[in-house]
Parts: structure tokens; C-alpha cells; sequence
């Protein structure tokens, strides 16, 4: 019973690497994956819970998360893809595999160096396939050990790449607000003394970035737990700027003298860009969340006021504002906010750490 049951376990463990492998490396969406995903989060939760009693070293250790899981999940792949090899090789020790020399040890742990030999794992093995059967089953392993390596190299340089434009991003964005996270600081930037002869092309840079951003994490939706020790590297901070400077833009402006940039298609991609990005976060992550919950009238009160610091800084800057916005803020603000709630918390950031122009009138 035992040399039908091992084999078949064997085929089963293999086929579910190797779907694991292409769903997360080939396919690449963010809502597929087996192993990875059974290894990724609950390894995220377990540094989380650690940290809490970090006190300030928090962000240096959680900045270790992101590189932990992905050395966790290859090597994940290499170890149970060797088991289910062994688990093929093991009942046929000594049959259809044998030693080239004396007598062929039985063992699961020779199995083991066996299936790492077949897989090119290790160096050079004093085992041979004996039947026509074990010779293409050793080829076929020793195709998928070689194609392995180079497939997880090109996936480490193309998860490192994303990063590195998310976090250009969230670094671009931060100086955008003079390294205050304030949205209103960043509309004040692009329209000096109420100019805007140059935003349009820094908005449509800025939604190409974006929307790379969204895709990258479609792509690759490890990336969401590189979590980094500043916050603005963090898609929640980046994100909330985004939208909140579009939102400003659209409901503070003055509709007679700026209707031009209120209804770009800069604008536009901005805000359907990184609101595509909350949308696959939450349903990778936090599938069965609730975004339709509506703010209560204390958080109402916190945009109005948040609302007219912005205005009152814009006007500082020399820019004309509608009469009366304050019920359009909050009435786009409601369409994304919960999805920054919900997301801050649940990657390890405060709210106020994310939202620090919402912090300052609270």
C-alpha cells in the first residue's frame, strides 16, 4: 500500500509546485498562487505580532519581511519539490533505481539525495535509472531543475524593478508635498501663484506612474509587503495624496477659471489608476472586508475641516477656489477613504502616520 500511496503523493505535492511556480511567476496576477500564498501571509502576520514590542525598531524589522517571504517561498518550491520526487523514488530503490556500485540503500533520506541528484540540486550521484520509465523520468526532472533557477532569477529582478518604480513613486510623491504628505501642499507646488503652465505634463507623468504602480502589484502582489521603515514609501500613503490632490483639485477649484485641469484625462487616470490599485489590493488581501461601510458625522466633520485647510492653502498660493466645495470633497473622498482605513492598519501603519494633513485638524 505504501509504494502506490508515496508515488501518488508525490505526483500530487509536484503538480501543486509547479502550479504554484507558474501561477505566481508566469501567469503573475495578483489574486493566484497555493503555496505562496499559504506561506505569505501568515509569515507577514508573525512579524507583525513581533514588532509590536519593538517600540521604535518596528520599521527596521518589518523592513525585513518583504526579502524573508520570498526567500521562504523558493525555498519552499526547491524543498517540496525535492520531497516529491523522493516520494516517487523512495518505493523503487533498489528495483528501478540502483546503485552503480554495491548495494542500493533503501532509505528515505537516500531517496532524498536521489530526487536532488535528478533535480541538478546537488553534485554528482552514485544512483541510476535501471528501466526505460526511470531513465525519462530523470529527464524530465533534470529539465525542470534547469529551467528552475533561471525562472526565479529573472522573477527576483523583475520583483526588485517594480519596487524600485513603487517606491521612486512614493518618494516622487512625497517631495511633490514638500515632504509633508499634505495634498494641498502638492497643488500649491504645481500652481504657484495660481500657474499651471507646467502641471499637466507633471500630472500625466505622474498618472503613468501610477498606473505602472497598479500593475506592478497585479503583477507581483509580494511587493505589498515590503514594508519600509518611512511611510511614504507605503501604498497607503502614496495612494492618499494621489487621490486626495485629485479630489482637491475637483471639488476646491475654481470651475470657471480651472474646469480645463478639473476635467483632464490626467486627472482622470490619476484617480481611476490608483483607485484600481485599493480595488486589487482589497480583494487580494482583505476579500472579505467591507468597503461600503458610510464615515460617521465625527469623521464628516474631520474632512470639512480638513477641507478648509486645504483651501486656505491653496488661496495662500495664489489660486482661485469654488464658492462652496466642502460637500463634493466629501462626497468623492467617501468613494475611497475606507479602502485606505482598511489597508494602513493592516500592512502596520498608523492612520495618522498616512494621513498627516487629516491628523493636523483632527
Amino acid at each position: 500500500m505504501l509504494q502506490i500511496l508515496e508515488p501518488i503523493l508525490g505526483v500530487t505535492l509536484g503538480v501543486l509546485v509547479l502550479l504554484d511556480i507558474f501561477l505566481l511567476v508566469l501567469h503573475a496576477r495578483a489574486d493566484t498562487g497555493t503555496i505562496s500564498r499559504l506561506i505569505s501571509y501568515p509569515v507577514w502576520r508573525g512579524f507583525v505580532r513581533v514588532s509590536h514590542a519593538l517600540g521604535q525598531k518596528k520599521g527596521p524589522f518589518l523592513s525585513f519581511t518583504g526579502p524573508s517571504i520570498i526567500l521562504l517561498v523558493i525555498a519552499a518550491w526547491f524543498l517540496l519539490l525535492t520531497l516529491a520526487v523522493a516520494l516517487i523514488i523512495h518505493p523503487n530503490l533498489g528495483t528501478g533505481i540502483r546503485a552503480t556500485q554495491g548495494e542500493t540503500p533503501t532509505d528515505f533520506i537516500t531517496a532524498l539525495y536521489v530526487a536532488g541528484h535528478s533535480l541538478d540540486f546537488v553534485g554528482g550521484s552514485e544512483f541510476a535509472p535501471e528501466t526505460p520509465a526511470f531513465r525519462f523520468f530523470f529527464l524530465i526532472t533534470s529539465i525542470i531543475g534547469v529551467a528552475l533557477v533561471p525562472l526565479i532569477i529573472t522573477y527576483l529582478l523583475e520583483v526588485y524593478s517594480t519596487l524600485r518604480v513603487r517606491n521612486s513613486l512614493g518618494l516622487e510623491v512625497q517631495l511633490h508635498s514638500a515632504e509633508t504628505g499634505d495634498a494641498a501642499e502638492v497643488i500649491a507646488a504645481l500652481g504657484p501663484h495660481g500657474r499651471f503652465d507646467a502641471t499637466y505634463s507633471v500630472l500625466t507623468q505622474w498618472a503613468e506612474k501610477a498606473t505602472e504602480v497598479k500593475e506592478s502589484h497585479h503583477f507581483h502582489p509580494v511587493l505589498f509587503y515590503f514594508r519600509f521603515s518611512e511611510p511614504y514609501y507605503s501604498v497607503s500613503r502614496t495612494s492618499l495624496v494621489t487621490l486626495d490632490t485629485v479630489t482637491l483639485i475637483k471639488s476646491a477649484f475654481d470651475p470657471a477659471e480651472y474646469s480645463w485641469l478639473r476635467e483632464s484625462a490626467a486627472v482622470d487616470q490619476l484617480w481611476r489608476s490608483t483607485m484600481m490599485e485599493l480595488k486589487t489590493l482589497i480583494k487580494s488581501f482583505l476579500p472579505d472586508a467591507d468597503v461600503t461601510i458610510p464615515p460617521d458625522e465625527q469623521t464628516l466633520a474631520f474632512w470639512r475641516r480638513r477641507y478648509a485647510a486645504g483651501v486656505e492653502r491653496l488661496q495662500r498660493a495664489g489660486i482661485k477656489t469654488a464658492a462652496s466645495g466642502a460637500e463634493e470633497y466629501v462626497a468623492l473622498r467617501t468613494q475611497w477613504d475606507r479602502y485606505i482605513t482598511l489597508l494602513a492598519p493592516t500592512f502596520a501603519f498608523h492612520l495618522d502616520e498616512v494621513d498627516t494633513a487629516l491628523a493636523k485638524v483632527k
